[in-house]
Parts: C-alpha cells; structure tokens; sequence
C-alpha cells in the first residue's frame, strides 16, 4: 500500500490567522481529511504544522508500516526537511525536528514539491480552516 499527503498551510497577513489543509489518500483512495485553524502564526509554521498533523494521524491510525510520500507546495520545508537548506527562523527548528523525529517511525518518508495548482484540496482545506476560526464561514 502507498500513502500519498497533499499538505498546506496559509496565514493571511503574514503573521495572521492561519490555518491548515492536509489530504490522505491510501492507494489512490481518500482516506482522510484535516483541516484545522492554528491562530496567529507565519506561513511557515502553518506549512509544518500540517505536515506534523498529517503524521500525527498517519501513527495515530496504524499506518507506520507504511510509505508515506508527501506532496507540498513550500519549497522551505521540502528543501529544510531534506537538510538541503538552513533553518535561519528560531520558531521552525523544533518543528524542523519533530517532523524528523516523527518520519523515523515510517519505513520511508519522502517530500516533494509540487507547484501550487496541484495543491487545490488542500489549499481549499487551509482556506476552509481560516473561514471557520475566524467566524467568516
């Protein structure tokens, strides 16, 4: 079986309210949806607290005998999480390592990045999640 997560994270004025969006798919089929509002944070530490809730549920529901490949569209955290780039934000460093810490329990993690218009759902997640937290929806 092959795990496949779309995730993204959006702050709306960069810091704001921000919220995240993260689609699970188990062999081509959805299996799980997370959409959560996360309060005033950056862009940034959206985009990692969606990868974070997305493993969190992926232990939580028994899947950590599987691959998981997730797909995103922030090149930061593909290239930070790869060790290819510095971390220079102080605030990204424990979140940099729990996404670490938390990929060793899987056989293998990967992350790619995609360009943003194969992102929809889960940007439509992350917009849902600010909507409802900040009372517009």
């Amino acid at each position: 079986m092959s795990i496949t997560i779309h995730t993204d994270g959006g702050s709306r004025n960069n810091p704001g309210d921000a919220g995240i969006g993260a689609v699970i798919e188990q062999d081509g089929t959805r299996i799980a949806e997370i959409s959560e509002f996360i309060g005033t944070q950056t862009n940034n530490f959206a985009e990692y607290t969606a990868v974070i809730r997305a493993l969190e549920w992926c232990a939580a529901h028994a899947l950590m005998g599987e691959s998981l490949a997730f797909r995103l569209d922030s090149k930061l955290v593909v290239e930070q999480v790869q060790g290819h780039w510095k971390i220079k934000e102080p605030t990204l460093v424990p979140l940099v390592a729990r996404v670490r810490e938390f990929a060793r329990v899987f056989p293998s993690v990967t992350f790619t990045h995609i360009p943003r218009e194969e992102n929809k759902e889960a940007d439509r997640l992350v917009n849902e999640a600010i909507d409802k937290g900040t009372g517009r929806a």
